[in-house]
């Protein structure tokens, strides 16, 4: 992996995880960590994913679109309304994403640790625009 000025805002960041898979939360988490980013959560359950997103400090958030079997909007929006970049994991692809939030960024599962990074760095920068 390069290290670029991309690379840099990766460095520090707090990243808000919600997944409700156990093994997917903690490859996301070693991924991460690997970065250099602070991981807050994971987030197994919407209710907890409500409660962070509204009173957690964080630089960007990794949404589950199923977190056990509800959808993770009502988090989506609450992180929209804070000013925040997110980006959604699914195995469905953009595709399944909901208006409003078509635009938004989505790591496909299962996913490399390169295009998670792609990912969030795209989605940090594309909100900094």
């Amino acid at each position: 992996m390069s290290t670029d000025t991309s690379d840099e805002l990766l460095q520090g960041a707090s990243v808000l995880v919600v997944e409700d898979e156990a093994a997917i939360s903690m490859l996301l988490e070693d991924m991460l960590l690997d970065f250099g980013c602070t991981v807050v959560g994971p987030a197994a359950r919407l209710s907890t994913a409500l409660e962070m997103a509204e009173k957690e400090s964080f630089a960007v958030a990794i949404l589950d679109v199923n977190v056990a079997g509800e959808p993770i909007y009502p988090v989506a929006e609450i992180i929209t309304k804070r000013g925040l970049p997110l980006v959604f994991s699914t195995g469905y692809g953009g595709a399944g994403i909901r208006e409003p939030f078509r635009e938004r960024p989505v790591v496909q599962k299962p996913f490399s640790q390169m295009d998670l990074k792609r990912t969030l760095i795209a989605a940090i920068k594309g909100h900094a625009d």
